[in-house]
């Protein structure tokens, strides 16, 4: 199922069933990045994660858009949250998109974004003893980093059950993921 889900078109971003596509594309990419782990991937399973917390960003957005559009302060805020960030969720404005989520609502969920992006930029660069071109001095930090953040990741999933069109394949995916969070991932 993992493949077959991540290859199917998305639905319009305007359309009810963009978000509930969005919340199972991040658990697979999370089932994905724990997967990576128990190779000891690390790498990999930090960009897994880092994609799986993008795609619960644009569920969220997509989920709290009339709220977004009623705090922004311009029109063409309106229109660049609406065209631009619903559907692409750009990397150097997840951390803006985040604060903005915060302000309607999503406690703590700017930290978790933080970690997102940490784990990003580690994807690329790897353990760093300096820590000058990534967060983290070796594969052990970043794998810890991995597993909270799939952890938090599933528990705002399963908070979304009753703002979605959740289906069995969400719930599926769900509880796969939950029980591989049960079993120990770090290599």
């Amino acid at each position: 199922m993992d493949v077959e889900v991540l290859e199917r078109p998305l639905p319009k971003p305007t359309a009810e069933e963009y978000a509930a596509a969005r919340l199972l594309e991040a658990l697979v990419e999370a089932r994905l990045a724990l997967e990576f782990l128990q190779r000891g991937l690390v790498r990999n399973a930090a960009g897994k994660a880092f994609q799986a917390w993008r795609a619960l960003l644009a569920a969220l957005l997509r989920l709290e858009l009339d709220k977004l559009l009623q705090a922004a302060k311009t029109e063409d805020e309106k229109r660049w949250l609406a065209e631009r960030a619903v559907p692409r969720v750009p990397t150097t404005r997840m951390k803006a998109l985040s604060h903005m989520l915060e302000e309607i609502g999503h406690a703590g969920i700017s930290p978790w974004t933080d970690k997102a992006l940490d784990l990003h930029e580690y994807q690329y660069n790897g353990p760093d003893p300096d820590l000058a071109v990534s967060m983290y001095r070796s594969r052990a930090e970043a794998a810890k980093d991995v597993e909270l953040l799939v952890a938090e990741l599933a528990r705002r999933v399963e908070a979304l059950k009753q703002r979605t069109k959740w289906s069995g394949e969400l719930e599926e995916a769900l509880g796969a993921l939950e029980k591989e969070l049960r079993t120990p991932q770090s290599p």
